[in-house]
């Protein structure tokens, strides 16, 4: 049987049973579809029933990504429609599993594939694209290093950056049209997949050093050049590459992590939200962060630059910091410390008297601290004991717990767990959907800190006003925005915003965070009506208009 025509082939612009008849007779469709012409409202609910039919969340996920393959409006669309339920589906949690069975499960390729073997094809596979300066709003890029909380994944960490692109889409509307998946193949440590005879990416160990930093350089010159005004996201890099190359290319380039930038944003935002119930001021708050990774660390660099805003000075905003990690607290004596957490290590002296060894504990640093904040990325479930947290609230009239690990097996502690041993005064917010706990005859709604509060409507404010790079104050902008949608006056009141209205929500957040880039001087369009704009730049899961093109044969 002959090939699909062009415009079926093209998830980008097949309409399938929507196909007009006039369309059908232009396009060479006549006899190829059934007879009945659909809306796409139709479509929607067709797909939608297809879609709750599906055994497992995993069928589920396999299902949207084969719709996603066919039909990228009708796709879209059905996130958006169901945008709350389907979150946790086509992203966290249910795409690490997606991504364990990557190699097993190929159907299509999606995205461009990097390897560092062949780093002479990083051009010439942005180049065969034949997309212009002006084509690309959106680059989402991996190692997939340190994916999610389930590790080293090699080139099966595709899968985050089409699924990081596809919250972007149904949220902040960004044009999947203009968008790009990329992974950086640089090799795996994970052993099961070197030794799996289908796995589809570089059989060797995961390259570092030098020619990682000259591979990571080509590919940042190379899209930075040929698509000057996209935004360049990095997700799930490593702890040893996230924050250097941030760090090496952020000041340079429109560049953003979410790991590090959006994780810190989203936890500004629950602190805000909660210093609205305490009262106390920013400024007189005492940190402890459990979990020293990239995530952790780049919350205490936010909550710390929020603090100097709020007018203590440098030296002062870091010792309110206590960073506890693997080896106990972190220590100004240990050699193996990364240059991100030095600055946040305390002096040996201090530690020195509380152990005798040296090695202080989470309990030990809590009742030593005496926090008011305490903030959980380490991905330990239980960590935060009865004994921490009764410690904790001991010299806290309202303590602020974020234990914001995923999926649920890793979270520090669970909201029902914190509110009882606190008698309901614990404020919190989570990093998993979890129901409202009831306490003393008060209904707690536990907000989620999920990154995709934030990191739609700061790409989408990135674009409306083509910021030359994001600046903190636009993150903190971001983070303002996100707490401002929340009234904390009601007792159990969440912290966060639910993300069932996560298209509006995006809205206003990209409209701080214009302002905030017109502030900041880096805006290199500012329009006279901000909220019109970012309506304007929201694509709509709508099908367009075909224009004429000669039948390109069968989609391979």
């Amino acid at each position: 049987m002959a090939g699909l025509p062009w415009v079926m082939s093209d998830p980008l612009t097949n309409h399938g049973t929507a196909f007009t008849r006039a369309e059908r007779e232009r396009h060479g469709l006549v006899g190829r579809l059934p007879d009945g012409v659909l809306t796409l409202d139709q479509q929607a609910r067709r797909a939608y029933g297809q879609l709750r039919r599906q055994p497992t969340d995993l069928a589920a996920h396999i299902y949207l990504e084969q719709l996603h393959d066919r039909n990228e409006v009708l796709y879209h669309r059905l996130l958006m429609d169901h945008l709350e339920e389907l979150l946790p589906i086509v992203y966290d949690p249910t795409v690490g599993q997606a991504i364990k069975d990557y190699s097993h499960e190929y159907r299509r390729p999606r995205g461009v594939f990097l390897s560092i073997d062949r780093p002479q094809d990083v051009r010439r596979s942005f180049e065969a694209l034949h997309l212009s300066a002006d084509d690309v709003d959106m680059v989402v890029v991996t190692d997939a290093e340190q994916i999610l909380g389930i590790g080293d994944w090699g080139v099966h960490g595709v899968q985050i950056s089409i699924g990081k692109l596809a919250v972007c889409t149904a949220a902040a509307g960004l044009d999947p049209g203009r968008c790009l998946p990329v992974v950086l193949d640089v090799g795996t440590d994970n052993a099961a997949l070197l030794n799996d005879p289908l796995y589809l990416g570089v059989r060797h160990s995961r390259v570092r050093g030098e020619r990682y930093d000259r591979f990571v350089a080509d590919y940042v010159r190379t899209v930075a050049e040929l698509y000057p005004h996209a935004l360049l996201h990095f997700e799930d890099f490593g702890p040893g590459n996230a924050r250097r190359i941030l760090e090496t290319y952020g000041t340079r380039h429109r560049m953003f992590n979410d790991d590090m930038q959006g994780t810190g944003a989203i936890t500004l935002a629950a602190t805000l939200s909660a210093l609205e119930v305490t009262g106390v001021p920013l400024r007189d708050q005492r940190v402890v962060v459990f979990g020293a990774g990239t995530a952790g660390v780049g919350i205490a660099d936010q909550l710390r630059a929020a603090m100097v805003r709020d007018g203590l000075d440098e030296d002062t905003a870091v010792r309110r910091f206590w960073l506890v990690d693997k080896p106990g607290l972190l220590r100004d004596d240990m050699p193996d410390l990364r240059d991100y957490q030095r600055e946040y290590a305390r002096p040996a002296a201090e530690a020195a008297d509380l152990s005798e060894d040296g090695r202080v504990d989470l309990l030990t640093t809590v009742r030593h601290a005496r926090p008011t904040l305490l903030v959980g990325t380490s991905t330990v479930r239980g960590a935060f004991t009865r004994e921490v947290v009764e410690a904790m609230a001991r010299h806290v009239e309202r303590p602020v717990v974020l234990p914001l690990s995923n999926p649920t097996e890793r979270i520090e502690v669970l909201p029902s767990e914190l509110l009882s041993w606190t008698d309901g005064r614990a404020l919190t917010a989570v990093g998993v959907p979890v129901e409202p706990v009831e306490v003393g005859g008060v209904r707690h709604v536990i907000g989620q800190a999920n990154n995709a509060l934030v990191y739609p409507g700061i790409a989408l404010g990135v674009l409306v006003s083509r910021a030359e790079r994001v600046t903190p104050g636009m993150l903190r902008a971001a983070a303002e925005a996100v707490a401002g949608q929340v009234a904390t006056g009601e007792p159990g009141a969440p912290l966060l915003p639910e993300v069932s209205n996560l298209r509006a929500s995006s809205a206003t957040v990209a409209v701080a965070v214009v302002r905030a880039a017109a502030e900041d001087g880096v805006a290199t369009v500012v329009p006279d009506d901000l909220v019109q704009a970012v309506q304007d730049a929201m694509w709509q899961p709508e099908y367009a208009p075909l224009p004429d093109a000669p039948d390109r044969g069968c989609d391979e």
